[in-house]
C-alpha cells in the first residue's frame, strides 16, 4: 500500500476523506490512481488535485449519499458509483443503525481488495465488461450456526459467507470484532479478518476465471482432484473429523485440507497477504529497488520471510498477534509458485490493462508447469515456530 500526500503536503492514507491540515475533501482518483485532494467545481463537480492529472471527478454516490466510500467517478460517465461500489448487489439493511457502520467497514477491506487486484493487473468485471463469472457481492445479515456447514442459500435460510458463480458472499457478523474471535478460536485459525474473507473468496472466483475449463490438468497436478471427493463429501468429512494431524507439512492451513479448491482460495490468500505486506514495504522504503510483485515468486518469499519475522517481533512485543503466521514449506512453495504463474498469465490475457496482450517481459508460456530449478529449494519457515 502506497502512502500519499494532499496538495498543502500533509501525508494522507488511503482510507481518509478529509484532510486534517488543511481540511480539503479527499478522495481516490482512478485516472491516476492516487488518494488527492478534490477542488471542488460547478455542478458538484471536483478536479483532481494531483498537478500530473488534473481529471474532472464526481464523489462515488456510496460517498456523497452514505459516507461509507471515498472513490470518484471520472467524468465523463454515466455510472454514479467508483469501481468499487459497482460490484454491489446487496448492502446490509440501514434501518438497523448499526448497519452503516458495518457497511464502512466491509467497504474498506474491499477496497484494499481491490488495491491489491488493480496493482496485480487481475482481470475482474460484470457481463458487460466481458468477464464470466461476472464479480458481484453481496453483504448480509443473518446468524452463523455453532457448526458451520457449506449450503446453497435460500428464502429463510442463514447466511453463509462465501463464494458461487462470482457471488462472494459475506455475513456481516464478520465485522464484529468479538464474534469473529470467537470464531477464531473455535476453529482453531491462526487470522480470521475482514479482509482474509475477501481474500480467500477472490480466489475461487480466480479460480473461475482462470482455472476452470481451462487449465484444470495443471490444477490437479498441484492441488488434488476437486472432483473425487467431491466438495460436499470432502467438506462433510472434514467437520465430522477435522484436519489431518501432518496438515502443516503439506498445507498453507488446517482448512486448506478440506478439498483442493480450498487449499487453492488459502493458498491464493496468502498470496495476496504476501503481495500487500511486500507492496506496503516497498512504498516504506524496505522493499528494495525492484517491485516485488513483478519479482520471481522465490524472492519474494525470502523477503517475506525476513518481513515476517520482524513483524512478528513487533507484534509479540505488543501481546498481539502474529503478522505472518504461516509457515511456507516445500508444498506450500510450490502451490505458491503456481499462483505466482497463474496471476502472471492472469494478467497477460487482461485486456482492459493491456489492449494489444502484455509487453514482452510479463510474457508466460502456455501452462503452468513446476519451476523443477527451484523444486529442491529447502523449507521456508515465515514465521517463528511457537
Amino acid at each position: 500500500m502506497k502512502t500519499y500526500h494532499c496538495s498543502c503536503g500533509q501525508t494522507i492514507f488511503y482510507e481518509n476523506s478529509l484532510c486534517l491540515a488543511c481540511g480539503s475533501e479527499l478522495g481516490f482518483c482512478p485516472t491516476c490512481r492516487n488518494m488527492v485532494s478534490l477542488v471542488a467545481g460547478d455542478d458538484g463537480q471536483f478536479r483532481c488535485g494531483n498537478a500530473k492529472c488534473g481529471a474532472t471527478l464526481i464523489k462515488c454516490a456510496n460517498y456523497t449519499e452514505h459516507d461509507v466510500c471515498n472513490r470518484c467517478v471520472a467524468m465523463p460517465s454515466e455510472e454514479t458509483l467508483c469501481d468499487c461500489c459497482r460490484f454491489n448487489d446487496t448492502i446490509p439493511d440501514l434501518t438497523v443503525p448499526i448497519n452503516k457502520e458495518k457497511w464502512f467497514r466491509l467497504e474498506a477491506a474491499k477496497r484494499r481488495l481491490f488495491y491489491d487486484l488493480g496493482e496485480l493487473g487481475l482481470p475482474y468485471g460484470t457481463e458487460a465488461d466481458g468477464i464470466e463469472p461476472p464479480l458481484r457481492f453481496d453483504f448480509k445479515a443473518d446468524g452463523i450456526p455453532q457448526f458451520i456447514l457449506w449450503r446453497r442459500v435460500g428464502k429463510g435460510e442463514r447466511v453463509y459467507t462465501g463464494h458461487s458463480s462470482g457471488r462472494i458472499t459475506i455475513n456481516i457478523r464478520e465485522v464484529d470484532s468479538v464474534e469473529r474471535e470467537k470464531l477464531r478460536i473455535d476453529l482453531g485459525e491462526a487470522h480470521r479478518t475482514l479482509i482474509g474473507h475477501f481474500r480467500h473468496e477472490i480466489g475461487h472466483f480466480y479460480w473461475d476465471v482462470l482455472v476452470k475449463g481451462r487449465r484444470e490438468e495443471e490444477f490437479i497436478a498441484v492441488f488434488g482432484d476437486h472432483n473425487n471427493p467431491t466438495y460436499s463429501e470432502a467438506l462433510e468429512r472434514h467437520y465430522k473429523e477435522g484436519a489431518p494431524a501432518n496438515w502443516p507439512e503439506h498445507y498453507i492451513s488446517g482448512y486448506a485440507t478440506m478439498h483442493p479448491w480450498e487449499d487453492f482460495a488459502e493458498t491464493w490468500a496468502a498470496y495476496l497477504d504476501m503481495v500487500s505486506v511486500l507492496d506496503t514495504a516497498e512504498h516504506a522504503g524496505f522493499g528494495g529497488a525492484t517491485r516485488m510483485v513483478y519479482a520471481d515468486i522465490d524472492p519474494m518469499i525470502d523477503r517475506y520471510a525476513e518481513l515476517g519475522i520482524v513483524l512478528n517481533e513487533f507484534n509479540r512485543g505488543m501481546g498481539l498477534l502474529d503478522v505472518v503466521p504461516e509457515v511456507f514449506v516445500p508444498a506450500v512453495v510450490e502451490k505458491l509458485r503456481y499462483i505466482h504463474r497463474l496471476v502472471r498469465l492472469g494478467r497477460g490475457e487482461n485486456r482492459a490493462i493491456y489492449p494489444d496482450g502484455p509487453p514482452p517481459a510479463l510474457a508466460e508460456p502456455s501452462g503452468i508447469e513446476s519451476q523443477q530449478a527451484s523444486s529442491a529449494a529447502p523449507p521456508v519457515a515465515v514465521a517463528l515456530a511457537t
